[in-house]
């Protein structure tokens, strides 16, 4: 029997077990795509306890609580830290089986040196031994965490407005740890919210210093800003959507329905159909002419409960997968780019994996000029798990180049996520150590080591940064 989460956790074989020591442990790290907070980068931040650090913002772990009764006032209520985290130590016994549970031991020992396996029994003993750490250890402020997991480059998810200055701050004193922003334009795609949409369009305007009176108006804005954003190092975009929007318009006709928005006039869904359509066009002809990544996050079914999303917002924990299809529009947009030679480099990222192979098969019509230009992304959300991402991995390995692959990615708000590139890397030697061992792939040792460290940083540097780094 194997002790649990030892050195060689989730690597079954030999030949695994070496590849990802010798060839993937050691890797930094490029999170490319996450939701930390660049204040918190920028300033430093020390954190003054585990509930801080861990459950503040984490729809993950909410969503556990949820399940054991835990009333909402211990998720994203105003009970005292401890308190929370109490409720959260009672939780984590019952995901067994659910990446929380690896995921979080991970995290105790790889940060706090904790090797304890958290329950309400060791809860307050763990929590006061990692809160200490936390509220003293400079190596275990937000900086402190980045350079102990090796993180050389943070992209967060930034509306057009802001005006990046923690981004300036971190990247003029932060030697080890660089963060760019990505590009992330949801309320002014988001027409169909009248209200903010309107208020949304008079602030761009404010900004960018004069009235945004038309969509060519709106166009010279968003153009405006998005140099901004080029001269912060931002190289990519991201967009999250349950499906692609490619209804056909004139530009006339997205003049009257832009016209409508600002005035507050309700809009028809055809019609919000039609804005949201020629938005996506025109900004995927500005990330080609910018040299930006575009990145495209489809499939998700969001606030599911309207009563908690009334109370609380977005992003707390009621979203799930949906079944949209996705293959026409997807096809249909990315022609259209590709139509006139102006696809910029793509990422896409399914939440359903019923759309694996119809992803994975997608990206193929729409190769060239550069290696890996069309990405299959990563295991994302609900399937950033074993399964998911061996799932994800498989597909793209059966039907395009696993080694041209960009890899993987946080996409988290919490600081104490990193494990999860450690979780992938195993997982990957996993898979290429097992297939070895079954001689379905040579054991050559220097070429699949070679492919294993370009799926785990230089590939995703080559495809959007260019960074140089001395001690990679």
């Amino acid at each position: 029997m194997k002790p649990f989460l030892d050195k060689n956790f989730l690597l079954d074989t030999k030949t695994g077990q070496d590849l990802y020591h010798q060839f993937a442990a050691d890797m930094p790290i490029i999170d490319y795509h996450c939701h930390l907070s660049p204040q918190d980068i920028a300033e430093n931040r020390q954190f003054n306890n585990l509930t801080e650090a861990w459950l503040e913002g984490d729809h993950y772990k909410w969503r556990a609580m949820r399940t054991m009764g835990v009333e909402e006032t211990y998720c994203t209520g105003n009970q005292a830290p401890a308190a929370k985290f109490e409720q959260w130590a009672k939780t984590v016994p019952y995901t067994l089986r659910n990446p929380l549970y690896h995921w979080t031991h991970l995290e105790l020992k790889r940060y706090f040196g904790i090797d304890q396996l958290l329950s309400s029994k060791t809860g307050a003993a763990i929590y006061e031994e990692a809160s200490r750490q936390l509220s003293t250890d400079p190596e275990l402020s937000t900086r402190g965490m980045l350079k102990k997991m090796k993180v050389k480059v943070v992209c967060t998810t930034d509306d057009p407005l802001d005006d990046l200055r923690y981004h300036r701050q971190n990247n003029a004193t932060n030697d080890f740890t660089k963060i760019y922003p990505t590009w992330r334009p949801d309320q002014v795609i988001n027409i169909n919210m009248t209200t903010n949409f309107r208020n949304y369009i008079q602030k761009l305007g404010s900004v960018c210093g004069g009235n945004i009176s038309s969509f060519s108006a709106l166009l010279t804005a968003l153009e405006q800003r998005m140099e901004h954003f080029n001269d912060h190092r931002c190289r990519m975009s991201d967009h999250g959507q349950e499906k692609l929007y490619v209804e056909d318009y004139t530009l006339e006709e997205v003049e009257v329905i832009f016209q409508k928005a600002i005035a507050g006039v309700r809009l028809t869904e055809k019609e919000c159909d039609q804005y949201r359509s020629a938005i996506m066009y025109e900004l995927g002809i500005r990330y080609h002419r910018m040299g930006w990544a575009m990145q495209l996050h489809l499939g998700a079914l969001r606030n599911n409960s309207i009563r908690q999303f009334e109370q609380l917002g977005p992003d707390i924990g009621y979203d799930s997968i949906g079944d949209q299809p996705q293959a026409m529009a997807l096809s249909k947009f990315l022609g259209r780019l590709d139509a006139t030679d102006q696809l910029a480099k793509t990422i896409i990222y399914n939440l359903n994996p019923a759309d694996n192979y119809v992803i994975g098969s997608m990206i193929g019509n729409f190769q060239g000029g550069s290696k890996g230009k069309i990405q299959f992304g990563s295991g994302w959300w609900f399937l950033d798990q074993k399964e998911g991402m061996e799932w994800q991995m498989n597909a793209l390995s059966n039907l395009g180049l696993l080694p041209c692959f960009v890899g993987m990615l946080t996409d988290s708000r919490s600081f104490l996520s990193f494990p999860r590139h450690e979780y992938f890397r195993r997982i990957l030697c996993n898979m290429f150590g097992h297939e070895i061992e079954q001689g379905l792939l040579p054991n050559d040792r220097e070429w699949i080591g070679q492919v294993i460290e370009n799926i785990c940083f230089h590939n995703i540097n080559e495809y959007a940064f260019q960074l140089e780094f001395e001690d990679v």
